[in-house]
């Protein structure tokens, strides 16, 4: 029988486009963050518990507003903390590294209050969507390893999920013909120019995406094997992409995801959902998000005060 599915909330990082804490930056009516938005939609879809990582650095600033918030949260509530020496015996720390090691050392940071039940995985900052939730719940209760690792993500359409503000990083996803994910790429500069939407590796030549790409905004589905891949994973990202960029290489989730497809040990469902996503990349994307909530809350979406 499968275990109860866990949502896990990546909380860590340190907002530097943003320029703050936009983890715990105020969008709501009572000063809720979008952090706080998710969790409300995870327990209405069926969820139980959530595992939110932070960093040592910010959990006295984090727990005196989300933490203090989310003690009237019907969910339990279990932390994690992301630390950039958390790393496997063995394995040295650059001293040029300053940041941990991305989104995927974030989801191994958290393995012991996972254990071994089916997780979801978001980022703190991007608002999903109701739908989201409820797809990813019934995707994970069902979720159950045969010949392929049986992991899904929900994908969303570019053109919904950019910003007029600068640029932004998205998995651009490939399927097959029955919905399954077949490669994952990272575009790490992605941009609204005019009407059109383009990405650079270089910084000089741009390449056009249509809007209707299927993209991942890391809402992912694992079952519990994903975290024995994704540690062995991790020791040898240490020993080769690491040494050569010690400073910026991140071990991002996509990255994990494709390799096992590339293996043949997984397969990935794309689910997709019918509302429209929401992120504070920068400061200046505030503003929609904050309206979009109000409008939700007039639309008795949610009530006014999500905790009472």
């Amino acid at each position: 029988m499968t275990k109860e599915p866990i949502l896990v909330v990546m909380a860590a990082g340190m907002g530097s486009r943003y320029g703050g804490l936009k983890q715990i930056d105020p969008v709501g009516s009572h000063g809720e963050a979008i952090l706080d938005y998710s969790l409300y939609d995870a327990a209405e879809a069926g969820f139980k518990t959530a595992v939110i990582i932070i960093k040592e650095a910010i959990r006295e600033d984090f727990m005196s507003t989300v933490g203090k918030r989310l003690e009237k949260c019907p969910l339990e509530i279990r932390y994690a903390y992301q630390e950039i020496d958390k790393v496997p015996a063995g394995c040295a720390v650059p001293e040029i590294r300053k940041k941990p090691w991305g989104t995927c050392h974030a989801v191994i940071c958290a393995s012991e209050e996972i254990g071994d039940a089916p997780f979801a995985a978001i980022n703190s900052d991007d608002y999903y969507g109701k739908s989201a939730f409820k797809t990813m719940y019934q995707a994970l209760s069902n979720a159950k390893d045969g010949e392929f690792y049986d992991y899904c993500m929900v994908g969303y359409e570019l053109g919904k999920t950019v910003t007029l503000s600068g640029s932004v990083a998205r998995g651009i996803c490939s399927t097959d013909e029955k919905g399954y994910l077949t490669d994952i790429c990272e575009r790490t500069r992605i941009e609204v120019q005019g009407d059109a939407i383009r990405y650079t590796e270089d910084g000089e030549n741009w390449v056009d995406l249509a809007p209707e790409t299927i993209v991942s905004m890391n809402m992912w589905g694992f079952t519990p094997s994903f975290l024995k891949e994704a540690k062995a994973k991790f020791a040898t990202f240490l020993n080769t992409a690491a040494v050569a960029n010690p400073e910026k290489a991140e071990f991002f989730l996509p990255f994990v995801v494709a390799e096992l497809l590339a293996e043949g040990k997984a397969k990935a469902k794309v689910l997709t959902s019918t509302d429209k996503w929401y992120g504070v990349t920068y400061a200046a994307d505030k503003p929609q998000v904050v309206a979009a909530l109000r409008a939700m809350a007039a639309e008795g979406k949610y009530p006014d005060g999500l905790w009472g």
